[in-house]
């Protein structure tokens, strides 16, 4: 007769989710528009099934006119970010004159070529320079370049391709493109259980960078998505407030 499978006294011992990477289970999007570019994620950073930060911000300034938003592991975006970063900052001061947004793109695909072994992360660079104007960059997993008019990345990001051939144009004005990404990214809120939070936005044209934020109860509400209720927490600290004795909470 077998033995009995051994019971393990820790009670977590079934999730094995609890020691998983921080990952960013994701939705970034960037689109150009007539004169730049406008890049959009939500803020969900998630640690297997629990949410490690809701309000993460996953759009990261390499230079004054260009910007990346981040998928995949956080740790691994964020390492590599720093690192063009730093290389970026150098070449300026040898050129004397502000990286082109073609060259931080290559260097992010460079560092992910060469480390795709290593590396589970998948980028979206954007930025406006004087020679080319407005930019965007896919960098997905394996270090592949490719420049696009508008793009998506991240675990969000199977939800949204039909409904960005349908609605994405050629020569968009800024408002229209920001409206977009806005509405795409809630969309795949609603639909991508590793997305959530709030949306961030980062306009960059000939003017300069504008940041934006879009907090999660002013976003729109799609098919059977349920209205944003206060949690337990925020119903106690409210009573507590009205109530000095909390035996008559």
């Amino acid at each position: 007769m077998a033995p009995p499978l051994a019971q393990s006294s820790n009670p977590f011992a079934m999730d094995s989710d609890l020691n998983d990477p921080h990952s960013m289970g994701t939705t970034i999007i960037g689109v150009t528009y007539e004169g730049g570019v406008v890049l959009g994620a939500d803020s969900r950073t998630s640690t297997g099934m629990y949410v490690a930060n809701r309000a993460s911000d996953k759009i990261t300034q390499l230079t004054d006119n260009i910007y990346v938003c981040r998928s995949g592991s956080a740790a691994d975006s964020q390492i590599v970010s720093d690192y063009v970063r730093y290389f970026l900052h150098q070449h300026t001061i040898q050129l004397g004159q502000p990286a082109t947004v073609k060259v931080a793109a290559n260097l992010l695909r460079l560092f992910s070529y060469q480390n795709k072994n290593m590396l589970q992360t998948g980028l979206i660079v954007g930025g406006w320079d004087k020679y080319e104007g407005g930019q965007i960059y896919s960098i997905p997993l394996g270090g592949t370049i490719l420049r696009q008019p508008f793009t998506i990345g991240g675990s969000g990001s199977s939800y949204l391709y039909g409904f960005f051939d349908q609605a994405w144009k050629e020569g968009m004005s800024k408002d229209e493109a920001e409206k977009l990404v806005v509405k795409a990214v809630s969309l795949a809120i609603a639909r991508d259980g590793a997305s959530g939070g709030v949306v961030r936005t980062v306009v960059i044209n000939g003017d300069g960078v504008r940041r934006n934020f879009y907090s999660g109860d002013s976003l729109p509400l799609w098919h059977e998505e349920l209205e944003p209720r206060n949690s337990l927490l925020d119903i106690l600290s409210a009573a507590a407030a009205t109530s000095p004795d909390p035996m008559n909470i």
